[in-house]
């Protein structure tokens, strides 16, 4: 898991532990390029009391919306969390082929987005579109999880906390050279 800038890839995943930064270097990343072009979406806790109680996934736009909590029926769970699956199908459709996209952020490729049968298939295709990927995914899990990591269009940085806050810098930078067309 190293960051390197000679790949093909044009699909940059970030991964490590819980809680080390992946979130905010994604929201960093998206700050620094403007909302403008940028596709998918990044989730927030949601926290009372000073506790974690559940996360919201919020679009370029601002809209969010609630996917897990800790109030929610566990006919769908991750952890102690509820997940509301019908939420992670609608935010699938922010993943959909948007020529006027310059590049897509989409925090996370989890437990609780892979529960969404929508999810995996706009993200399998999103996968396969041409513009450049930022992606955080969870270092543990199968499924999906595991097979995207798997994938020769992927790049895999872990995101640590000495690193992390030099990655939205080298993100930007890999970006730049992806949305380049490719020298003759």
């Amino acid at each position: 898991m190293s960051e390197s800038f000679d790949t093909d890839g044009r699909v940059l995943l970030l991964t490590g532990a819980p809680g080390v930064g992946k979130t905010t270097v994604i929201r960093r990343v998206a700050e620094r390029l403007g909302s403008k072009g940028l596709r998918g979406f990044y989730t927030e806790e949601i926290r009372e009391d000073g506790e974690r109680r559940g996360f919201r996934l919020v679009d370029f736009d601002q809209r969010a919306r609630v996917v897990a909590h800790v109030g929610f029926p566990k006919t769908h769970a991750v952890g102690k969390y509820g997940v509301d699956v019908r939420a992670l199908d609608d935010a699938a459709r922010l993943l959909g082929p948007d020529s006027g996209a310059r590049a897509y952020l989409v925090d996370e490729i989890g437990k609780m987005e892979c529960l969404s049968d929508r999810f995996i298939t706009a993200m399998r295709a999103l996968l396969s579109y041409e513009a450049p990927i930022v992606a955080t995914v969870g270092a543990r899990g199968g499924g999906f999880i595991a097979e995207v990591k798997r994938m020769p269009e992927c790049e895999l940085w872990e995101v640590t906390t000495a690193n992390r806050n030099d990655l939205p810098a080298s993100i930007i930078t890999w970006l730049a050279r992806k949305s380049q067309p490719p020298a003759a």
